[in-house]
């Protein structure tokens, strides 16, 4: 085995045990494993594509919740540096939603291409001491009380096994990790022979980010830095198959019936042709394995959501396998990964789903129908925060348990607190942050600082909150009665945040 700066390039049999294994270096393995390694564990991430290689995807913006997961990293400012924020999120027709109007400290849409992000969390991971393999493919996998085994095949041949306590499947539409598990990936493709290519154009695009369609055709384009365009364009009347990729004229022509012209089109760096599936695995968690992201689900690209819910899949994941690796959880805390992410990729599924349907519409009563709706968007408020909501990832929820706080579940905003730091501030670290009315002094249970800060509000609220790791609301009261307030946060801290700390032992007595 040969390490270099954190990173392996072959494996050999037996491999020592890890904490967790990650299968898959695209944002959501590494995002989830940045965060296993900078709480201490020992992480490997196994990618079957060779060191240097970029993973070529259509993935293009960075939603709101998005960049909040990054800002409670200390990652926005690194992300943000590698697009452009565009204030109009286009979904189909001439139907936009602005951003602006979201209370957050992202109110826009980053575009970025995906290998920047990859970038971002590929350096982050590697200084918190993750272990990279690469050119290592999962070809079975066995689990037993005592852990979980993966057999690889690296590219040159050889076969050797990792083990860990865990390990997270997060390699894709094509997962090895879901086919080793014997999981279904039941749905169906929604439209074939979409064309992608990154393009040089002599006129830039009115916007960073352009969308726009006429009859058969519609059109993408995305600035993604260097000089170069993403172009996602498709034609209902040209389904070729996905095996073929297409050539400069046919992204010329593509552009020019969607856009009116191809901006000057003369050189394509890139071009593939797919189709886009909507599936779903019945299952996130099989007994030590998980899987994320596209691994996990795949939506049409209509409103950039594939990456993103991907990376709020691990966000949810990685706090709770800290949290039992370090023994401040029982195993079931990790059931509710697949109760909280599933409803939320099914829904995912079905926005955008509906999104790419409107879009495609054809008969001249569906397209009025279309037109109709996206007036409704445009011109109802509460429409359009409801669509934005979901989109931008603020709006998603966990389902709370009967008679728990109306905010119990929901995502928590960037509190200001009354220190001057901010929410997203101290939840760096993978903490716990309790706020509580300024006058209040609850008992913390000796949890120090590095499981649980505590804040206070800047006014005068008398609510008392306790948010996750991952920034959603574990638990809230209003309640003034002070024994009841009490019971209840020692129970929330009991139940999320594990038991105190135990203190340490008396020394003997000297005779």
């Amino acid at each position: 085995m040969n390490r270099d700066n954190g990173t392996t390039t072959r494996t050999t049999a037996p491999h020592p045990t890890s904490d967790v294994l990650v299968v898959g270096a695209g944002p959501t393995g590494l995002l989830l494993a940045g965060d296993l390694a900078e709480a201490g564990l020992d992480v490997t991430l196994l990618e079957r594509r060779p060191p240097g290689i970029s993973n070529l995807t259509r993935s293009l913006v960075v939603h709101a919740r998005t960049l909040e997961q990054f800002d409670a990293r200390g990652l926005a400012e690194d992300v943000l540096a590698t697009g452009r924020p565009v204030d109009s999120l286009q979904l189909f027709g001439d139907v936009s939603l602005d951003p602006s109007v979201l209370r957050t400290r992202f109110p826009y849409v980053l575009v970025t291409p995906q290998f920047e992000v990859e970038r971002v969390l590929a350096e982050r991971a590697r200084k918190a001491g993750a272990t990279f393999a690469y050119g290592t493919e999962v070809t079975g996998i066995r689990q037993d009380a005592d852990g979980i085994t993966a057999t690889v095949r690296t590219d040159d041949g050889a076969t050797g096994e990792y083990r860990a306590s865990y390990l997270a499947g997060t390699d894709g539409v094509h997962s090895g990790v879901r086919r080793a598990l014997g999981l279904p990936f039941p749905g169906k493709a929604v439209i074939r022979s979409v064309v992608l290519a990154d393009v040089t154009l002599t006129e830039a695009p009115e916007a960073p980010l352009v969308a726009k369609a006429d009859g058969d055709a519609f059109a993408l384009i995305a600035g993604i830095g260097d000089g170069l365009f993403r172009v996602v364009a498709w034609d209902r009347t040209r389904q070729d198959p996905d095996g073929g990729p297409p050539d400069l004229a046919e992204v010329r022509e593509l552009t020019r019936a969607a856009h009116g012209t191809d901006y000057g089109m003369h050189e394509a760096r890139w071009t593939s042709r797919f189709h886009s599936d909507e599936r779903q695995v019945p299952e996130y968690r099989v007994g030590r394995a998980f899987l994320a992201g596209d691994a996990a689900h795949v939506h049409s690209p209509a409103g950039g959501q594939g990456m993103n819910t991907g990376l709020q899949d691990a966000a949810n994941l990685s706090w709770k396998l800290i949290a039992v690796l370090r023994g401040r959880a029982g195993d079931d805390l990790l059931d509710t990964y697949h109760a909280e992410r599933h409803p939320v990729g099914r829904t995912v599924l079905r926005s955008s789903g509906a999104l790419i349907r409107f879009a495609l519409l054809q008969t001249r009563a569906r397209r009025v129908a279309n037109a109709l709706a996206g007036q409704l968007v445009k011109r109802v408020p509460p429409v359009t925060h409801r669509a934005l909501a979901q989109i931008s990832g603020i709006g998603i929820a966990y389902r709370r348990r009967f008679g728990d706080h109306p905010l119990t579940g929901r995502r928590a905003p960037d509190i200001r607190l009354a220190d001057g730091s901010r929410l997203h501030e101290a939840l760096r670290g993978n903490r716990f942050v309790l706020i509580t009315p300024a006058y209040e002094s609850p008992d913390l249970g000796g949890r120090d600082a590095s499981r649980l800060v505590h804040g206070t509000w800047r006014g005068h609220r008398r609510t008392a909150l306790l948010v996750r790791p991952d920034g959603y609301i574990a638990w809230a009261t209003d309640t003034m009665d002070r024994a009841a307030r009490a019971d209840g946060l020692a129970a929330a801290l009991l139940r999320w945040t594990g038991p105190a700390e135990k203190e340490p032992a008396a020394a003997p007595a000297r005779g």
